[in-house]
């Protein structure tokens, strides 16, 4: 196992700049993921880490040795990525092999190492067949099996579930959870999907256009996101965002007026904030409640921070129903998240409670006032 450390990493393809000095510990057996939108430079990082881009700027260690000159081979690293790219002709055995019959390691060692990858995977059963022969899923069990029987210090996985169905995405997670549990070892995986990036992480690397927003454990992410940015990508159904101005502010709370002419309090830090500016208030779907009267789903009889909305949309979702409300100073709708036996409709009018512990509130610079009693 070994940890990583960059240091002022960047790069650069000819003007343009894709990472900006980006300054990361990983930890020795941690799980960390880099999630973020198409673009945003979390493969090319990854990349970079393996050696398949060159940095142009900083320091990249793994372990105690700086590896910014090294070649991939030699950094101690294993990479999966988001093809399975197995050799059609070979069965999964000699798939898993190859790498170290290259290495001309001896054959009871190389057995030795592809029946030990093959039991962790759950696939000794299947060492005999050739790729055609297997589920997507299977494919990339051998992919990983291939990265395993090197006995790297570090995983890199770059988007490795991608190909896959939903129902064996998650059945996938599973596995990677378990493995990394068995091996110890220090793994970096690239998604998109920042549900994946929450079931998996030790911590989360958040980021965009080449630049590292926040990090931090999942929890931490979700309670105490550092800007709209972070707030906005993590959590799903994504935050709301409503436009807003303080009325007052202090350590304590922050009082605000919504588009609506609504006023509600947000249990938030604001003594930087001045009367007067403006702001977002942040609310997740699932925090929103119905007060006490619509439907009874109010998770208490209090009428704090209450406002009224039309609904507009409903998806029925079994455990869950999402509604869609209209409310002034929200980009598109309301989102709201209820119990699944929640019976609302298009067109029902709707008093709606923003509990005060779980606001969020952004500055007009999209900065986070810190929430106070969150539990991160």
């Amino acid at each position: 196992m070994a940890s990583v450390m960059l240091r002022g990493v960047s790069k650069a393809y000819g003007e343009t700049k894709i990472l900006h000095d980006i300054d990361l510990d990983i930890r020795d057996g941690e799980f960390m993921v880099f999630v973020g939108p198409s673009g945003c430079g979390k493969s090319t990082l990854l990349r970079s880490i393996a050696g398949l881009e060159e940095i142009t700027g900083g320091e990249l260690s793994i372990g105690e040795r700086r590896v910014n000159e090294l070649p991939p081979a030699e950094r101690g690293i294993a990479m999966v990525f988001q093809s399975y790219a197995l050799y059609p002709h070979m069965n999964l055995f000699d798939n898993m092999a190859f790498g170290l019959k290259l290495a001309k390691v001896p054959q009871a060692e190389i057995d030795a190492a592809v029946r030990n990858a093959a039991r962790i995977l759950h696939i000794e059963h299947l060492l005999e067949r050739k790729p055609k022969d297997l589920s997507g899923g299977q494919r990339q069990r051998v992919a990983i099996g291939r990265a395993i029987v090197r006995q790297p210090e570090v995983f890199l996985f770059d988007e490795p579930l991608s190909n896959l169905d939903a129902a064996l995405r998650v059945r996938m997670r599973y596995e990677f959870a378990k493995l990394h549990e068995e091996l110890k070892t220090t793994m970096v995986y690239v998604t998109h999907d920042q549900v994946e990036a929450m079931t998996l992480a030790d911590r989360i690397v958040v980021l965009q256009a080449g630049r590292l927003e926040q990090v931090g454990t999942p929890l931490e992410l979700y309670e105490q996101p550092d800007n709209l940015f972070v707030a906005g990508f993590i959590g799903s159904p994504r935050m709301n965002f409503i436009d807003a101005e303080l009325v007052e502010g202090s350590a304590q709370g922050a009082l605000l007026r919504l588009a609506s002419g609504d006023r509600v309090q947000a249990r938030v830090n604001a003594a930087r904030a001045r009367a007067g500016d403006a702001v977002k208030l942040g609310i997740r779907p699932e925090h929103i409640d119905l007060a006490a009267g619509d439907g009874g789903g109010g998770r208490d009889g209090g009428n704090d921070n209450v406002v009224a909305s039309t609904v507009t949309f409903v998806e029925s979702l079994g455990g869950t129903t999402h509604a869609y409300c209209a409310f002034p100073g929200v980009e598109d709708a309301l989102s709201c998240e209820f119990d699944g036996r929640t019976r609302v409709h298009a067109g029902d009018n709707l008093r709606l409670r923003f509990p005060a512990e779980s606001c969020y509130l952004f500055d007009a610079e999209g900065l986070a006032f810190k929430r106070l009693g969150a539990g991160a």
